[in-house]
């Protein structure tokens, strides 16, 4: 499977700008935490981009992801990328086991952090967002509360690195990296 063919089937199940566009920002943060390890940059990137591709049509935790899998199956996604997205969600029981899977897991709630504090600045624009602007937020609970914080700090936790120091710069470094792509670059969208 190619990123072609995983936007496609993103798009076919998917209608909700703003949740393709959380699994651009996914996709991103996947490519930029392949590049520091040295991994495949586009399975890591792949599993990123499909990892909610489901959410529209099993809108709940009961079905999702794990009633997507069987569709990415006849798609002809692979069953370790299907694996790595079902180890996202603590309740499959798959448990996280490759630094691909653990990745996932950290980065998925940290990109909807980090694209509410963009959204909330004067100017809507993730580029001049920093890493302290996110800490600030992160303390606030009511802000963006229903980003889970314990799994993003579990998810460095198991990945091996420092939630300050590491994974928030990487994360918002690569989106920033796409700030056209997730309609944060601060110029008016239609």
């Amino acid at each position: 499977m190619n990123r072609e063919e995983a936007f496609a089937i993103v798009t076919e199940f998917t209608k909700s700008e703003n949740l393709i566009k959380h699994m651009l920002a996914v996709e991103a943060a996947m490519r930029a935490y392949a590049r520091r390890f040295g991994e495949d940059e586009e399975s890591w990137g792949l599993v990123g981009l499909l990892h909610d591709f489901d959410w529209e049509i099993h809108p709940n935790l009961d079905e999702h992801p794990m009633k997507g899998a069987p569709i990415l199956r006849e798609r002809g996604v692979s069953e370790e990328d299907i694996r790595t997205i079902l180890s996202h969600a603590d309740r499959t029981g798959v448990p996280r086991q490759t630094l691909r899977d653990k990745a996932l897991y950290a980065v998925d709630e940290l990109t909807g952090l980090i694209t509410a504090v963009a959204l909330v600045r004067p100017s809507k624009s993730i580029l001049d967002v920093k890493v302290k602007s996110i800490k600030k937020k992160w303390k606030d609970h009511s802000f963006a509360a229903g980003v889970h914080r314990e799994d993003i700090e579990q998810g460095c936790a198991e990945l091996g690195v420092d939630l300050w120091e590491e994974h928030v710069p990487l994360v918002l470094e690569a989106m920033q990296g796409i700030a056209a792509e997730l309609g944060l670059d601060g110029r008016l969208q239609k």
